[in-house]
């Protein structure tokens, strides 16, 4: 059975998850207003990886029996510069939600919470998956720079992503 402590630790990274799919829908608005629609595309399939994320939370806090603390959510920037700049910033929040995951699984650990350890591993890997996939679109658009060509093409190839599950460029 999850200590309170532990449930409530996962209850706030349960509203970390919501807010990443907030500020992702609000970095979509941001390009889809830049008309980098391929790379609204793409942010808008990270919206929707991101409530599934926070669904995968709340369901093992509700299958542990523990009690639900739905948070305010903040709101996210609305302006994010550059298309560069746009995907600097989801990789920094990226790797401050892997150190919070972590936090989380230091935590597990101390209290011998195996089950919920197993279940942040899944996080674990899925972070060094999506750090990685933003890094490789960031090496991209600064090998382009600022050619208008360059930055279509990486548009065009951030649209064509399918999934929330298909996050990297081919």
């Amino acid at each position: 059975m999850i200590t309170k402590k532990m449930a409530k630790s996962l209850n706030e990274q349960l509203n970390h998850e919501f807010y990443s799919a907030y500020l992702y829908l609000s970095m979509s608005a941001y390009c889809s207003k830049m008309d980098f629609n391929g790379a609204a595309s793409w942010f808008l399939l990270q919206y929707h990886e991101e409530q599934q994320h926070a669904t995968r939370f709340y369901n093992y806090l509700v299958e542990q029996d523990a009690t639900i603390s739905l948070q305010s959510i903040d709101k996210p920037e609305k302006k994010f510069g550059s298309l560069l700049e746009t995907f600097q910033k989801s990789l920094a929040h990226e790797q401050m939600m892997t150190r919070k995951l972590n936090e989380l699984g230091d935590k597990a650990l101390k209290e011998k919470d195996h089950a919920t350890y197993n279940l942040l591993q899944w996080f674990v890997n899925e972070q060094v998956e999506e750090e990685a996939t933003v890094s490789e679109i960031i090496s991209k658009i600064k090998l382009v720079q600022n050619d208008g060509y360059g930055l279509l093409m990486i548009d065009n190839e951030l649209g064509k992503r399918t999934s929330a599950t298909s996050g990297a460029m081919n």
